[in-house]
């Protein structure tokens, strides 16, 4: 298993922000990310194995609550554009209900070669603002980076 670094890996995040400052979060964005960055390319799958090697090295999702291991990687930067970014690894389950104030960029890593989140297989999946879900893995076992602009999500009470 590779090592894992957080500054190689802020770096390869970098690579998306970069790309994506500044653009709005909707279908346009889900479908630029899809075709710059689809999932058997070379930067997602290093992004793809960044992630394993920081959750085998506890770096990564060291935190774990309901069957989820979860964590934010690093908070909201500059230098991401605003972005914050965390990881989380799950299994045939529905996390806890949020709202995205500023909507969530979605990049999904399979691990079992059926898994799905929110019903979509290997690859991005953008939220707009204002749009909330209860994040479901089916199927198997995936990883979920979470791009959040400045970081902002809402848990619900209820859900």
């Amino acid at each position: 298993m590779p090592t894992f670094s957080v500054a190689d890996f802020k770096s390869l995040i970098a690579t998306i922000t970069d790309t994506i400052a500044d653009q709005a979060l909707n279908q346009d964005l889900e479908d630029a990310l899809n075709q710059q960055f689809p999932a058997d390319g070379e930067v997602f799958q290093a992004i793809t194995t960044a992630c394993h090697a920081g959750i085998a090295s506890g770096e990564l999702a060291k935190y774990e609550g309901g069957g989820i291991k979860y964590g934010r990687a690093i908070k909201p930067t500059a230098d991401l554009h605003g972005y914050s970014v965390d990881v989380v690894d799950m299994s045939d389950i529905a996390g806890p209900h949020h709202r995205h104030p500023l909507g969530e960029i979605d990049m999904i890593m399979p691990v079992a070669p059926s898994a799905e989140f929110d019903g979509r297989g290997a690859g991005w999946l953008v939220y707009g603002p204002d749009s909330a879900h209860a994040p479901t893995v089916s199927s198997g076992r995936a990883l979920v980076l979470y791009l959040l602009p400045n970081g902002e999500i809402e848990f619900s009470r209820n859900g």
